[in-house]
């Protein structure tokens, strides 16, 4: 795999305070399977589909032992440039680009709205190693409460291309790297409780949304929303046994047309 376009979403990996609940749940529902811990960063653990890398898992660094999370990362060519866009455009930079021994660079930041992300310039670690097939990575959207600022932070910091979807009822965005869509933006209705902060929310491809839904709620999962049919496939979300909010999508079941979107200049 090349080297991803600046801006794609390109890994993701969340704490678990229970790792090896965390292993469990996900292996049931995704059918992931683990590599050995990596004692030299943090017990830093890669979960695999089909042999292919797809995700990790990780302990709490200390004094971080609080709700669980995924993290998504977006592929930098150079992670201290981005940090200093991320700055430059109300952004706070939460942990400084970092070398992860040969397999790149990270950085954690945080956007104007609070939604926390992180960065990756490749090394020899490019990133997912598959997307949108069974267990792996598919889509992701920014959840927030101020889209207005999450909007033009991240257009600021990543050379994306936004539409809007024309719907009065729903406030919702895409991001587009030249021809392909990479991220969804969503604001937050009153639905949402005012404890929950703002998120991103991964997807992973299931073969069979109902079948994952039940899997992961006999296994302690909490149905959020759905399983719902759209144009994009049948999904729903969930907050896993730790609290982290995921959802899963089988992209072979869709229903209806796809929205019409509109650009925004």
């Amino acid at each position: 795999m090349a080297v991803q376009p600046e801006g794609t979403p390109c890994w993701a990996d969340a704490m678990f305070s229970d790792l090896e609940g965390a292993k469990s749940f996900y292996g049931d529902v995704l059918g992931w399977t683990f590599g050995e811990a990596s004692t030299e960063f943090g017990n830093y653990t890669e979960a695999y589909a089909d042999g292919k890398a797809v995700a990790a898992v990780v302990p709490p660094m200390p004094g971080a032992e609080d709700q669980s999370a995924w993290c998504l990362y977006f592929a930098s060519p150079d992670a201290a440039a981005t940090a200093a866009k991320i700055r430059d455009n109300g952004g706070e930079v939460l942990m400084e680009p970092m070398q992860v021994g040969d397999f790149g660079t990270m950085l954690l930041a945080r956007d104007p709205s609070g939604v926390v992300f992180g960065v990756w310039q490749a090394g020899v670690h490019e990133g997912f190693e598959a997307k949108a097939v069974p267990g792996a990575y598919c889509w992701a959207e920014v959840f927030t409460r101020e889209p207005e600022k999450s909007d033009a932070f991240f257009q600021a910091v990543f050379p994306y291309r936004a539409q809007q979807m024309e719907d009065d009822g729903v406030d919702f965005r895409i991001f587009n790297l030249g021809d392909e869509t990479v991220l969804g933006r969503m604001k937050m209705t009153d639905e949402f409780p005012p404890e929950v902060p703002p998120y991103v929310n991964v997807y992973f491809t299931v073969e069979d949304c109902d079948a994952a839904v039940a899997k992961a709620t006999e296994r302690g999962a909490v149905l959020r929303f759905g399983p719902m049919s759209s144009p994009f496939g049948r999904f729903a979300a969930l907050s896993d046994p730790q609290g982290a909010p995921f959802s899963v999508i089988d992209v072979s079941t869709t229903e209806g047309e796809m929205p019409k979107m509109f650009d925004v200049v």
